[in-house]
């Protein structure tokens, strides 16, 4: 077991009390605000701040965590954890100085896989892993030693402090983009990986997988154009060499899974061939943070909306 004193601790700094965002501090076996609001750590070792009364929404189930763990162990994903971390550090401002205050971010970060990779690249770097799973979270408080699992809704006021990260990542997940941009520094990153049109299309007739929108790229475009601009832009594309048992781990742990019933996948497996050719294909964009209308640093679309807790 981790830990979680210790991990939450160094992470602490960056919290924001869900309620009144005020900062938090450690009080025994609870993270407390100078108003009083508390909230316990969960005995594997990350915290929730939700708010009394929301439950979030869309957050994974234990089995689609437990087929997500087991995949990514495997090191199916390997490769697009590398280049996504050498892309925050190629981008930030992280890479010049270890010295500069900011966390990592991850908003949707389900097992904590990609941001431990990143967090592997920058030792002096600490991460929060926000998820509103809590098998997921569970998973992501033994990720990294310098990690920090906080149940969120991002949907919602993220309980992260006013420019706490110089890098903030959204992988295969939903962006919030008033709130990762409220949180980021402003020189900070934010970098997003979305999936092609051409990802996994070998399952995605042959299990009945949901197709990607061919559109996702001008929609994604369309949701953070007032609050961020794209700075750069790669593509990673690989094949995946992947027994029937994998390709059913990787229909189980995505947003296929809340369509299909596993005795259906099940039969659709059986007709695949005994090792399957996938492909798996994503971009990366970096984006930079838009300055408010009213910043001497120059014009942005709009402010970030005021938000009620």
């Amino acid at each position: 077991m981790p830990d979680n004193g210790r991990m939450l601790d160094d992470v602490i700094r960056y919290l924001a009390c869900p309620y009144c965002a005020d900062a938090l501090r450690r009080d025994g076996g609870s993270l407390r605000c100078a108003a009083g609001h508390t909230f316990d750590i969960a005995r594997q070792g990350y915290v929730s701040l939700l708010p009394a009364g929301s439950k979030g929404g869309g957050g994974d189930t234990a089995a689609m965590v437990s087929a997500r763990a087991g995949f990514l162990a495997a090191g199916h994903f390997a490769t697009l954890a590398e280049d996504l971390a050498k892309t925050v550090l190629a981008n930030t401002v992280l890479a010049a100085t270890g010295d500069a205050p900011g966390c990592v971010a991850d908003a949707g970060a389900g097992t904590g896989y990609f941001l431990a990779a990143v967090l592997d690249r920058l030792p002096g770097r600490v991460g929060l892993a926000l998820d509103v799973s809590k098998p997921a979270l569970r998973q992501a408080a033994r990720a990294h030693p310098r990690l920090g699992a906080i149940g969120c809704d991002v949907w919602q006021r993220l309980p992260v402090a006013d420019g706490a990260a110089l890098a903030a990542l959204s992988v295969f997940a939903p962006r919030n983009g008033a709130e990762l941009r409220r949180i980021l520094h402003p020189d900070g990153r934010l970098i997003v990986v979305t999936p092609q049109p051409g990802h996994l299309r070998e399952l995605v007739g042959p299990l009945g997988l949901l197709s990607v929108d061919r559109h996702k790229d001008e929609r994604l475009a369309g949701q953070l154009a007032g609050y961020f601009a794209a700075t750069a832009r790669s593509e990673h594309v690989t094949r995946l060499s992947l027994t029937r048992a994998e390709a059913g781990a990787l229909a189980a742990m995505g947003p296929s899974a809340w369509h299909l019933d596993e005795a259906t996948l099940a039969g659709r497996l059986a007709g695949l061939a005994a090792r399957v050719h996938v492909t798996l294909a994503v971009t990366i964009t970096v984006y930079s943070v838009r300055a408010p209308v009213d910043d001497p640093r120059g014009p942005g679309r709009e402010a970030i909306p005021k938000r009620s807790t």
